[in-house]
């Protein structure tokens, strides 16, 4: 990872070396377990007899103990009982829902796949002879699949739809600590530079320190946002107009009456955080003096209009007495590298904050750490292949039967290799369509509900998908088919007469 973390990193410690060793011991003990505590009671007589079925008594027990692992786990690295929940019943709705999606693929290729060759039948009916094994090994590889999906293609269509949200004027430089004789020749200079009608809206900082009489502080609420935000100043503007980019959600904007006696409208998110309504009194202090005023609206802000918005809009008369300071925004002429330069020289107390450089270093930081956990996930979606693998080499003396079997009735050596590729590609694609399901719906989620955002469809994904379980599953399964018919027929069904 050094060429993906610019700069020194300290030296690795022993303290990541322990938490993975213990991590991956209390996985295998949570699921490895229960099994080997069965041994003792499977009869000496299923040794020699395969159809001794082992005692199932204990079944429940191994995944009871192994789900308490992982979420013990997640429980031990979050650090938080509400986000283990959380990622915890996350992984066994979309572990549930693979699953179910899969067995039931799995019934109904079954159903409507009787016709082809014969080897495509044999195929799959080798499918339904171990459906929830099968079912295991397909959400084993989907779930590494959907979080390679969701970080490489994805992740693409969610910056790009929130990049189409931004008109092509969005402004893209901040200017703060104007003071109030520099408002006009501000917007003189930059007349002259191309930039035309720019509005600044004044910023009085305040704290707020009671809710309808009664003082507040940190210690009055348990989010950890809430906390900090209490403890610190806020910006405040006073406007007599809606600004365009805000609507009101609760109330009605300042009347004649609220400018005359004063009046305050909040941002709906922190109206929420703080227990706040209309109709409340909030008392601030700024400056040494305190000032008090009802809330008479609640806003939603649009903050993807690139534009200053505000927690808490008052009626001008009330803070038009405190010293102040403005904030403005502007689109910057294209071409013009050298404004931000001059601006600076022109007026040296103002902080020029160039939107378009941050969000050219923040989108090389975003590439940067995901590139390094799409490394992760490569691990992840290995981890599937394991299981896979593991499965096949359990099914290793059952595979190598049945193409002795079908190799003595006849059959010939590409036809019981076709009947082999027919199962893992089937899986393959099951496993792959659930991945790509599983990352759209994670995008769509992402976008509609977390961003609000319009979800742009991709269908490279649904494409991606199945080919990448294809090519894990069909390329891994090589090894087994080939190991199947690696012996010949008679000394292969032998070891079972």
């Amino acid at each position: 990872l050094a060429g993906l973390i610019p700069g020194l990193l300290p030296p690795p410690g022993l303290s990541p070396v322990l938490q993975g060793a213990a991590t991956g011991l209390v996985l295998l003990l949570g699921f490895a377990l229960p099994p080997l505590l069965q041994l003792k009671d499977v009869p000496a007589l299923r040794v020699i007899r395969r159809d001794v079925g082992p005692p199932r008594q204990g079944a429940l027990a191994v995944y009871i103990l192994g789900l308490a692992a992982v979420f013990g786990l997640l429980l031990w690295h979050a650090g938080e009982l509400r986000l283990a929940s959380y990622v915890f019943g996350g992984f066994a709705a979309a572990f549930g829902l693979f699953a179910a999606i899969a067995y039931g693929a799995l019934r109904l290729i079954g159903r409507f796949g009787r016709t082809g060759s014969v080897s495509w039948r044999y195929g799959l009916a080798n499918l339904l002879r171990r459906p929830r094994a099968n079912a295991v090994q397909i959400v084993a590889i989907a779930v590494g699949l959907t979080a390679i999906l969701l970080l490489t293609m994805i992740r693409g269509d969610l910056l790009d739809a929130w990049r189409g949200r931004l008109p092509p004027d969005a402004p893209d430089r901040f200017l703060v600590n104007i003071q109030p004789e520099q408002r006009q020749p501000l917007a003189e200079f930059l007349e002259r530079n191309g930039v035309k009608g720019l509005q600044t809206f004044p910023m009085v900082r305040a704290r707020l320190v009671a809710i309808n009489g009664r003082p507040v502080g940190a210690d009055d609420f348990s989010e950890e946002r809430a906390k900090r935000q209490i403890e610190r100043e806020f910006n405040l503007t006073y406007l007599s107009a809606l600004p365009a980019d805000n609507k009101l959600s609760e109330g009605a904007w300042f009347g004649a009456e609220d400018i005359a006696r004063g009046a305050v409208s909040i941002e709906h998110w922190i109206a929420e955080r703080f227990g706040i309504r209309v109709g409340d009194t909030l008392e601030f202090l700024s400056a040494g003096r305190s000032f008090s005023a009802p809330v008479t609206s609640v806003r939603k802000l649009d903050w993807d209009s690139m534009r200053p918005n505000f927690f808490f809009i008052t009626t001008p008369a009330m803070l038009e007495s405190f010293p102040a300071s403005y904030i403005a925004s502007f689109h910057a002429p294209a071409g013009d590298a050298l404004l931000t330069l001059r601006l600076s020289q022109a007026f040296p107390n103002l902080t020029v904050i160039d939107v378009s450089v941050i969000l050219r270093q923040l989108q090389l930081v975003m590439d940067q750490l995901i590139g390094a956990v799409q490394l992760v996930f490569l691990f992840a979606l290995g981890a599937g292949v394991l299981v896979l693998y593991a499965a096949l080499l359990a099914t290793q003396d059952e595979r190598t039967h049945e193409a002795a079997v079908m190799r003595a009735l006849g059959a010939k050596r590409s036809q019981v290799l076709a009947a082999q590729r027919a199962e893992f590609a089937v899986l393959g694609a099951i496993a792959g369509f659930l991945g790509s399901l599983g990352a759209t719906a994670i995008g769509w989620t992402l976008a509609t509900r977390v961003f609000q955002l319009d979800f742009i469809w991709n269908g490279w994904v649904w494409l991606a998908g199945p080919a990448l379980g294809l090519a894990c599953i069909v390329l891994n399964a090589r090894a087994g088919a080939r190991a199947a018919l690696s012996r010949p027929p008679m000394a292969a069904l032998r070891e079972v007469i």
